[in-house]
């Protein structure tokens, strides 16, 4: 009897598992890969604050919901959209559901009372002012017993 090795699956006793596993056109191509979807975001910084922009069309302003909490920024939104037709011979009912969630983890110079966000043109902008911090306070002296 002669053991074979299964050319789909790569051994893990070789080095090349892991990239064999991502080189595979199978993975990238799958379904579920696809149907991932995040909004793109782009980050400016300036000296005095920090301004985020994702690009979300299609929603509206009750849609998003933002928060901040023990530092991270989460944005999120949910859109139910229900349809209905209804014409001699038929009824068709339709319903539609997408969210996503993105979170960042805030610099400690980020005040976080002063986030501002607005939606116009299938755009979230958000302004994030920076505020003083004491270099006394980041440093902490722990002493050894």
């Amino acid at each position: 009897m002669k053991l074979l090795k299964n050319p789909l699956f790569p051994s893990l006793l070789t080095d090349r598992w892991i990239p064999e596993f991502f080189e595979n056109e199978k993975f990238f191509d799958s379904d579920w890969m696809k149907n991932v979807t995040v909004p793109s975001v782009n980050i400016r910084e300036t000296e005095k604050e920090f301004f985020v922009e994702m690009a979300a069309p299609g929603l509206n302003k009750k849609d998003f919901k933002i928060a901040v909490e023990n530092g991270m920024l989460t944005i999120s939104a949910e859109k139910k959209l229900e349809k209905e037709e209804k014409e001699k011979e038929f009824t068709r009912k339709e319903y539609s559901y997408s969210n996503f969630s993105r979170s960042f983890m805030l610099p400690e110079n980020i005040n976080e009372e002063k986030i501002e966000a607005h939606y116009e043109d299938g755009i979230l902008k958000l302004q994030l002012l920076k505020k003083a911090i004491d270099k006394a306070k980041l440093v902490k002296a722990i002493e050894v017993v």
